[in-house]
């Protein structure tokens, strides 16, 4: 097969990739998803995702090497391997980060990357249900809608935040960040708006000059020299390639983008010697400076039957919720669980938030995994450390593609994270010890009464925290000797080469990850079909000079 682009990875980026570029009907486009098509209802259904953590088709369940400053404990990663990547089993949170965190990446020397500047593609990407103003777009294919009916747990969390003295916020996405409030959701209809589904409807899959192939995973780039050639990938049994007249984008994701690239030969040389792969280009950056949200909670036992996890009384209301859901499109299977949001200073002195709360009005601990815990009666805050100062790395495990790589996360091996950690349990403990909490308020389960010193708290936190999905970074954005794209997302020193999704990121933005990432995904899109412009346009201006001077040499 041959095309003019080739889309490595069907995920938050990639999706929205594919589907801008091949709105030209004179571009074609070819997108390889390593996972199934996005048909199972569990991704459908907002509360389906408590599922998919168990889910060995649909979910890449990685986990990290033994973290040193987490009790050595090999941490789960769970990632969509499924059209729409992770935006199709996350919890649907809509936010964007700080505006800080755009301008120091353009404070870094990434021309184009700074807040004003970036602003355009998020409202571009985005039908904003409340309508259209300074910060929000309307006529996108992202449908954001404020969640409908939220639990009265959560409504208590507002009122007990602000008791505290934190301020709400209506839109932590607009002019201001800090403070309280609702999260916004990435759904429609009461059903989950995934990458997929909004940027690859059937109508756009259906287009003539785009090929998606799912159950297709890339395992090499191809090269002659340091240009791009074309991806081979394996589809079943089959190993298969597609060509690029133009361009290969690898939008595989902060943990596989660099295990393709250090599969084909670009990487740091010492590294891919240990597996006897020639080293195309030495980029010794690929796979460094990972980083992530490392989250811990805080969960007490709710005196009221009134939480929303797998109690009885829950369970008992299932099949009618799953008619209200079928019929009316609305009812508990909306919920995301993380319904409440927060982002909070750690201590005043702090010139922006350095704290994420996500508020859950259920028992929750181990990712929803252990069934017992969320059978309780209770409600669980997950406080993270936005701007984390530890690095990871990504490396290879083997020269097979179908190896998970190595990651080391390497959670907390800088002493400011675990101070940060700690003084984000005990704001979260302030809000949960309000008055608003008084007649909901039972036994606190989780760190528990006895965990109070510094040094208890930061052993509960060392033995429980995980992570809260938001890895990035192993191909950070930059011109320095330890960046792999520039700020065109072009992959240094290879030609045809872009690198489009979260691992582009030079630090870890202050929010959820997944609609800057679909930022990413307009962004790139746009450069790429101005670079094609630019091109043809290079192209007609030398032809017509060659015609121009046969004719005055006639």
């Amino acid at each position: 097969m041959l095309v003019d682009y080739v889309v490595v990875g069907g995920g938050s980026a990639g999706c929205v990739v594919a589907s801008r570029l091949s709105e030209d009907p004179d571009v074609t486009v070819c997108l390889l998803e390593a996972g199934p098509n996005d048909w199972h209802p569990a991704i459908h259904i907002p509360a389906g995702m408590l599922w998919l953590m168990f889910s060995r088709r649909l979910n890449w369940q990685f986990t990290t090497r033994p973290e040193a400053e987490l009790a050595g404990r090999a941490m789960f990663w769970p990632r969509g391997r499924m059209l729409g990547g992770s935006s199709s089993m996350n919890a649907m949170c809509y936010t964007r980060g700080h505006a800080f965190d755009y301008d120091h990446w353009a404070a870094l020397g990434n021309r184009g990357w700074s807040y004003a500047e970036v602003l355009p593609y998020f409202k571009r990407s985005e039908h904003q249900e409340r309508g259209a103003d300074a910060f929000h777009g309307v006529g996108g294919p992202l449908n954001v809608m404020d969640f409908g009916r939220p639990n009265v747990l959560t409504q208590r969390f507002l009122e007990a935040a602000e008791q505290a003295g934190f301020p709400l916020n209506k839109d932590v996405n607009g002019a201001e960040q800090e403070g309280v409030g609702y999260f916004q959701v990435t759904q429609k209809n009461g059903r989950r708006c995934s990458a997929a589904q909004a940027f690859l409807p059937k109508a756009v899959r259906d287009r003539p000059n785009l090929t998606v192939l799912t159950g297709a995973q890339a395992t090499r780039l191809v090269l002659q020299g340091r240009h791009i050639q074309g991806v081979e990938f394996r589809q079943g049994r089959h190993t298969r390639r597609v060509q690029a007249r133009v361009e290969v984008i690898v939008s595989a994701g902060a943990v596989q983008s660099p295990q393709l690239l250090m599969l084909s030969g670009i990487g740091d040389a010492a590294h891919l010697r240990e597996f006897g792969i020639d080293t195309v280009h030495h980029l010794p950056g690929v796979g460094r400076n990972l980083q992530d949200h490392l989250d811990v909670t805080l969960t007490h036992s709710s005196l009221q039957r009134v939480s929303a996890g797998l109690s009885w009384r829950n369970c008992l209301r299932m099949p009618g919720a799953a008619v209200e859901w079928l019929t009316r499109n609305s009812g508990i299977l909306t919920n995301n669980g993380a319904e409440g949001c927060g982002f909070i200073k750690s201590s005043p002195s702090e010139a922006i938030p350095d704290l994420q709360l996500h508020f859950m009005p259920a028992s929750l601990r181990d990712h929803g995994r252990d069934l017992r815990f969320i059978t309780q009666e209770g409600y669980t805050m997950h406080v993270c450390q936005l701007r984390p100062k530890s690095r990871g790395r990504i490396t290879l495990a083997g020269k097979d593609p179908m190896q998970a790589p190595n990651i080391d996360a390497a959670y907390l091996t800088h002493p400011d994270d675990i101070r940060t950690l700690i003084k984000g349990v005990r704001q979260v403990r302030r809000i949960f010890a309000s008055p608003a909490f008084d007649a909901y308020r039972g036994n606190e389960v989780s760190p528990g009464p006895d965990a109070v010193s510094d040094e208890a708290l930061e052993r509960y936190i060392r033995a429980h925290a995980e992570t809260i999905y938001h890895p990035v970074g192993t191909c950070r954005m930059g011109a320095d000797d330890m960046a792999v794209v520039d700020d065109q997302l072009r992959v240094h020193g290879v030609r045809g080469l872009r690198v489009v999704d979260a691992s582009i990121m030079p630090t870890l933005i202050g929010g959820n990850t997944n609609a800057p990432a679909i930022m990413i995904g307009e962004k790139a899109a746009e450069m790429i079909l101005q670079a094609r412009r630019q091109g043809t346009g290079r192209r007609r201006a030398a032809a017509a000079a060659q015609s121009e001077g046969c004719a005055y040499a006639a």
